[in-house]
């Protein structure tokens, strides 16, 4: 048994006084502070190191002579040992605890995105590419199991869009560096500016991923920092939000027979096509649009990551507070597929395409987070380790689609226009899909 099932089960004592609201939200605060920035550091560091080959390409492509399919091959084979790994690793997470499975994360990923260095046939690209994603399978359906065990699901759009800031924070910061580094390395030690890109970036994996196992708990129970009123406190929220969001528990086979499962999974899998279809591409996007050197794209491409930071924590906020769902994902949806489609039709415009995938970025990375409030409302113990662990795996296949899609269809017809437009349809698909959802699954 996982030590937050421990803590939850405690009685209460009969003489305790009963917590007023200002002491929930104060002990609520502690808690975010304890564990949400550093969670959100370790995310910022595992998508700069899960996408900076976006960056890379701008080099990459010509020094090894990859063509844009192979690129965008190599750049979603990725998800394959993801989706392969991302189970087993939640599950393992969920019986050993986060402090040490994180940190294995972290570690592994950080020595496999060091050896890129070596890259020089497409072959050793794809098995690196292959290898990262075995490596880094669990950590974001970890960390949202993990969120579950510490916060209630009305609490959990707000925190989670805190978390996933971390996305457009490493688009933010991570861009420029990215850009900077190979313009000012390239060719330094006989090393091309790609190739220290790899190495540099890579050590802030090992680093956090040994700090890991020093600072995090692995759920109430264990927490030194929290006074025994506290954890009776958070443990009694929790234990009295189950009855109203969480249905009986599940056995593995079961999670996989219910037809909410593989519905989550449609939404996710259309929101991720469009997440990653940016995320990937962006620095292809903005060189496309006539801005020339690394670092100057750098800096370009992390204003559309700005925009997104606000909007989704916004959202968060929004949808916390009037505890809905449904429109708070079909709105930011629908204006991601407005971004993607407008900035297509004027690619050769700088203002204009970078204001529509500002619009782009904002609508498609708030979706993320406010998805992740719908399966968490039905799955609770090892059924949510699995049901998160099978939604996020089938998701992600899109951020395998995604890259390739796009990159076979620019080899194709010399112009990422056509794939943005499949980016912004599967937006509308994902935006439908909600719709659709029955309303006790949106509005908690």
């Amino acid at each position: 048994m996982s030590s937050y099932q421990t803590a939850a089960s405690r009685p209460v004592a009969a003489d305790a006084a009963q917590p007023g609201a200002a002491e929930v939200e104060r002990t609520y605060k502690k808690v975010f502070w304890r564990i949400v920035p550093f969670l959100m550091l370790c995310y910022v560091v595992a998508y700069l190191d899960r996408v900076n080959v976006g960056f890379a390409k701008l080099q990459m492509s010509q020094d090894l002579a990859f063509s844009e399919t192979v690129f965008g091959l190599g750049a979603g084979v990725f998800f394959i040992g993801y989706f392969l790994f991302e189970l087993p690793s939640n599950i393992l997470m969920h019986k050993l605890g986060a402090r040490i499975w994180i940190a294995r994360i972290m570690i592994t990923w950080g020595l496999m995105s060091a050896l890129f260095v070596f890259v020089k046939t497409p072959m050793q690209f794809y098995l690196l590419r292959f290898l990262l994603g075995l490596a880094e399978a669990g950590f974001y359906p970890g960390v949202i199991l993990y969120l579950t065990y510490w916060f209630p699901s009305h609490r959990r759009a707000k925190i989670i869009a805190v978390f996933m800031s971390a996305i457009p924070v490493s688009g933010i910061f991570g861009n420029p560096l990215s850009g900077w580094i190979m313009q000012a390395l390239h060719e330094s030690s006989g090393f091309a500016g790609w190739q220290w890109m790899f190495m540099i970036e890579a050590i802030p994996a090992i680093a956090i991923g040994i700090a890991t196992i020093l600072y995090l708990d692995n759920g109430i129970a264990g927490a030194k920092w929290l006074t025994e009123r506290e954890k009776r406190l958070l443990t009694d929220e929790i234990a009295a939000a189950q009855p109203q969001e969480k249905t009986h528990k599940h056995s593995l086979g079961a999670v996989f027979r219910d037809p909410r499962t593989w519905w989550m999974s449609l939404i996710y899998f259309a929101f991720v096509t469009g997440q990653y279809g940016l995320t990937f591409w962006m620095p292809t996007l903005v060189k496309s649009t006539g801005v020339s050197g690394a670092f100057n794209i750098g800096l370009l491409s992390a204003i559309p990551f700005l925009c997104a930071i606000v909007v989704m924590n916004v959202m968060g906020h929004s949808a916390d507070k009037r505890r809905e769902r449904r429109w708070h994902l079909i709105v930011p949806a629908l204006f991601g597929a407005i971004g993607f489609t407008v900035a297509a039709s004027f690619a050769d415009n700088t203002v204009v395409s970078i204001a529509f995938l500002s619009l782009a970025a904002a609508g498609v990375l708030t979706c993320a987070p406010l998805f992740w409030s719908l399966p968490t409302a039905f799955m609770s113990g090892a059924s949510a380790a699995a049901g998160i662990a099978i939604i996020n795996s089938i998701g992600n296949l899109a951020g395998f689609a995604s890259p390739y899609m796009i990159g076979y269809l620019k080899d194709l017809t010399h112009s990422t226009q056509t794939g943005m437009y499949v980016l912004a349809g599967m937006l509308v698909i994902g935006a439908i899909a909600t719709w659709l959802t029955p309303a006790k699954l949106v509005n908690r």
